[in-house]
């Protein structure tokens, strides 16, 4: 018998269903009235329906079918799985969603298309998928020509999609979809680190190990010694590493002044903190 799905699967499936409903809204209500192409094979699409009114899902899922039988050799079979039932869903949205314009100005319509594209993508990243697209024929061309990144590819292609949407339809409306890939580029990010940003504490003092026991005992925070050197003595002593929220970072200084005043601390954001403590180390 097939095992079912586990509750990780089923958080996965919900992120890809979420991601395609919120990134197709993106198109009816804002991208597609105000010839937006954001790069990618819908920007394609998006063009092309500008210039002979072809549905933006369908012809980017019809565009998508050879992308898919070439470069599926390179992904898994739970990626390919899940990628393919994305860009299905997010082409069929596209088109299906009955949605009305939200707003004729191009300048908002970048920006709000590109906040709801790319908190879509994100969700679909999330789970562990894409939605086809350029992505693929990336990684068919790295294969070919290693010598250029994947990222490096999909930036290009990119573009070159934003500048054909320039020459076909208006310049301005390639900048326009400049500024749609600057922020969905930066929604996606923020749906993959999350929202909330812990704090990464490097705590350098002749006093560790009173640190390290008040850390423990005060925050019932775990901690790390780190093998580390005084660059002006040359003396070694542990460097304590302590992760922490960033509500509890004004009582980690306090700890740390209170048992040594001398006491050097670096600070940096930690995303995605997985584990004892934080959010469970789950299945991607």
């Amino acid at each position: 018998m097939k095992k079912s799905l586990t509750k990780e699967q089923w958080l996965a499936w919900g992120y890809i269903l979420l991601g395609c409903l919120v990134g197709a809204a993106s198109y009816p209500w804002f991208l597609t009235p105000n010839h937006i192409a954001p790069g990618g094979i819908t920007g394609i699409a998006t063009v092309l329906n500008y210039l002979f009114q072809w549905p933006v899902g369908t012809t980017s899922l019809i565009m998508n079918i050879p992308l898919f039988l070439i470069g599926y050799r390179s992904m898994g079979k739970s990626f390919a799985f899940r990628s393919l039932v994305a860009t299905v869903l997010l082409s069929l949205f596209i088109d299906l969603l009955p949605l009305k314009p939200m707003t004729d100005d191009p300048l908002l319509g970048s920006i709000f298309g590109g906040v709801l594209l790319g908190v879509g993508l994100g969700f679909v990243l999330k789970g562990g998928a894409t939605t086809g697209g350029t992505d693929m024929a990336a990684r068919v061309v790295h294969n070919h020509i290693p010598y250029f990144s994947v990222g490096l590819i999909l930036f290009a292609i990119d573009c070159l999609v934003v500048l054909l949407a320039g020459f076909q339809i208006e310049i301005k409306y390639a900048l326009y979809a400049f500024i749609c890939l600057y922020v969905s580029s930066k929604m996606i990010d923020m749906v993959m680190e999350g929202l909330t940003t812990e704090k990464a504490c490097y705590i350098s003092s002749l006093k560790w190990d009173a640190i390290r026991l008040a850390l423990m005992e005060e925050l019932g925070r775990g901690v790390t010694l780190i093998s580390a050197k005084g660059g002006f003595r040359g003396e070694d002593r542990p460097m304590v590493l302590c992760v922490v929220s960033a509500q509890e970072l004004g009582r980690l200084k306090a700890i740390v002044r209170r048992e040594d005043p001398a006491a050097f601390v670096y600070i940096s954001d930690a995303h995605e903190v997985l584990g004892e403590g934080f959010r469970r180390l789950e299945e991607e």
